[in-house]
């Protein structure tokens, strides 16, 4: 009888032609056997059917990782964040220099069909989940077919399509988005308040992505996370509205600390550090409990029993989680960021279309993943360093 073990990469559509086969070798060992009704062997072809799937899901678990995807600290880079546009409809002031940022011609940024590729390229070297940015991705008008594109590459190993939008024009595109493959999706609100949130993000529209957020619960994108950039003295007392908002509601809001980019005015007196934070929701909820957390996981979860939803900090600044990072970036003109923190980039469009070998453009990407250092530097180095505005290198 054919052994399973031959079954290393053999795509599903080999798999069910060789079923029949298996089945049929089952069956000759036993005269007995042969004589069967139609409802048993249904029944056995079903079951030697997961038996496969089981046994090549084992394989693949067993791969070695892509060589050009681990970094000299032996981090395996599973996760990709691509961003699709440079534009959007918010001027948050964390994110956009007040005067604006000069975008990029559009010739310049990457196509359709040059995410794809590149989505596939790292597809087939283990990366696992892919998020599109921006900018606001919702704003890019084929954004619902280019999830489309990224569902077809789920059958080769991608299991995470995920989107981060401030939800202003979610709405309308949001079900078809989910329908064509989205799974998980982060919401970023900085405010309960409309007069803060027109202060933070030079625009009105607080209405519409309390709206998207509900809608998104109503999907059944579970958890829906909310992301909150906190800053010192502009929202830092609104931290128990947004914990109430888990009390009833599957999502997770996730406390981000105030990041130096360029244009964006930081500075260490409206950082607030997630100790800090956890200290005041302490003196309200004195029963929270600590999640366990996924080695790749950027946020410190935290829930309060009771609560449907949970909290957590993300703590670039004060407790940076380097050690464990698994992603790669890729901005809107496509350029390779190996480190949201470091200047160092190559351009994977220009490759791209200078039609450069796939083996060739592989050993470029790996040199630029091994170069990756061990930590990015420490905030007030980085608040000296030249990098993009955050908009242009994708949140």
């Amino acid at each position: 009888m054919m052994s399973c073990s031959i079954l290393t990469r053999t795509s599903f559509k080999n798999v069910k032609n060789l079923i029949p086969c298996i089945i049929r070798g089952i069956s000759s060992t036993s005269k007995s056997k042969q004589v069967q009704t139609i409802d048993t062997i249904n029944l056995q072809h079903n079951d030697l059917e997961q038996r496969v799937k089981a046994k090549i899901s084992i394989i693949d678990k067993e791969r070695p990782f892509s060589n050009f995807l681990t970094d000299r600290f032996d981090r395996q880079h599973t996760y990709l964040r691509i961003s699709i546009t440079e534009r959007c409809n918010l001027r948050c002031t964390y994110c956009m220099p007040a005067e604006g940022v000069d975008l990029t011609p559009s010739h310049k940024l990457l196509s359709t069909e040059e995410i794809i590729r590149i989505a596939q390229l790292f597809v087939s070297q283990g990366v696992n989940k892919i998020r599109l940015t921006g900018g606001e991705p919702t704003v890019r008008k084929d954004i619902v077919e280019l999830i489309g594109e990224l569902g077809k590459l789920k059958p080769q190993g991608l299991q995470t399509i995920a989107m981060t939008s401030n939800g202003i024009a979610l709405n309308r595109k949001l079900p078809k988005l989910v329908e064509n493959g989205l799974n998980l999706l982060n919401i970023s609100l900085d405010t309960l308040d409309p007069y803060k949130f027109e202060l933070i993000s030079r625009r009105k529209g607080l209405e519409r992505v309390l709206e998207a957020i509900e809608q998104g619960i109503a999907l059944g994108l579970r958890p829906l996370k909310v992301n909150c950039v906190i800053m010192r003295g502009v929202n830092d007392q609104e931290v128990f509205d947004f914990i109430e908002l888990t009390r009833n509601k599957p999502i997770e809001v996730r406390f981000i600390e105030y990041m130096p980019f360029d244009g964006n005015k930081w500075n260490k007196n409206k950082l607030v550090p997630y100790r800090e934070l956890l200290n005041n929701i302490r003196t309200r909820y004195n029963d929270i409990q600590k999640l366990s957390d996924d080695l790749h996981n950027t946020s410190k979860t935290y829930y309060i029993p009771g609560f449907t939803g949970q909290f957590g900090f993300i703590t670039s600044m004060s407790d940076h989680f380097c050690g464990t990072c698994n992603r790669l970036r890729i901005t809107a003109d496509g350029n390779l960021k190996v480190c949201l923190f470091g200047n160092a980039e190559v351009s994977i469009r220009d490759l791209l279309r200078e039609n450069v070998p796939v083996h060739q453009l592989l050993d470029i990407i790996g040199a630029a993943v091994k170069n990756k250092k061990k930590q990015h530097a420490g905030m007030f180095e980085l608040a000296g360093t030249k990098n993009r505005p955050m908009i242009l290198i994708g949140g």
